[in-house]
């Protein structure tokens, strides 16, 4: 099993840590914002990957 690089470990925990900070703040809008933009970026990546 591969280790995979330290920073790419460091840079999915700043965003695990993100996601926990905006679900503890409870503000529906950061969540509602957050979730959406992700949504967004996921699709938009899915597009490009694709493109030839």
């Amino acid at each position: 099993m591969a280790k995979g690089k330290p920073s790419a470990k460091l840079f999915n925990l700043s965003r695990l840590v993100r996601n926990i900070e905006v679900w503890a703040s409870g503000d529906p809008k950061k969540i509602g914002r957050r979730y959406k933009n992700r949504y967004i970026g996921r699709k938009v990546v899915r597009k490009l990957w694709k493109w030839p």
